[in-house]
């Protein structure tokens, strides 16, 4: 019996209730996973797939095209310490929600930027962090609102790629992986794009 009160207690737990969960594409999703990670009220963020109609899908299938997914993450938040308005506002201005080709040198489906709602309270704090972003940049938002569906974790290899150890082989030479990772992110623009479309209002950028 008292087993079975200490595991209902657990579940109950404040520190299990304190936790919402926010799923967005926004290119590569090592860069995103990144980005948030560094988020104050943030407690992890996973790389995954999402949107597409094929069931646990690979890296090379999505990236190849033809599942529907896109590279998403999932971010895992305290809402008494950040809110989801404020997460989907600063996504906003991490990404360029202009771009309906892919993101900075990413391009194709799987690349492209959105918001999964998981119920109609994200879906209007996500409508009206869309309307506020077209309003500060005086352009198309091209961003969708879509409804979350299943969400599949990424390979291992890919989960906090932009702080690991390993050795990849890169254009120049072998690297770690987070040497590997910042050169990327430099090479592909990401920042400097961010700067250009934001200017001051430009979140995370390096």
């Amino acid at each position: 019996m008292f087993r079975l009160i200490l595991a209902f207690l657990m579940l109950t737990s404040p520190a299990m209730a304190a936790t919402e969960t926010a799923v967005v594409a926004g290119g590569c999703f090592w860069c995103v996973e990144s980005d948030f990670e560094s988020v104050p009220g943030v407690k992890s963020v996973v790389s995954g797939y999402t949107g597409g109609t094929v069931k646990n899908p690979t890296y090379k299938q999505v990236t190849k095209g033809g599942t529907g997914h896109y590279e998403a993450v999932e971010i895992h938040f305290d809402p008494a310490k950040i809110s989801y308005s404020k997460i989907v506002a600063l996504f906003f201005r991490s990404v360029d929600p202009t771009d309906a080709g892919g993101q900075f040198c990413d391009r194709g489906d799987s690349y492209r930027t959105a918001i999964f709602a998981k119920n109609e309270g994200q879906r209007a704090a996500a409508e009206k962090a869309k309307a506020d972003a077209m309003a500060a940049l005086g352009r198309k938002i091209v961003t969708p609102i879509l409804n979350a569906g299943p969400f599949y974790k990424a390979e291992d290899y890919h989960q906090d790629y932009y702080k690991g150890n390993d050795l990849v082989l890169t254009r120049r030479g072998p690297k770690r992986q987070s040497e590997a990772y910042k050169f990327y992110r430099n090479a592909c623009g990401r920042d400097q794009r961010i700067k250009q479309l934001w200017g001051s209002a430009a979140a995370f950028t390096h």
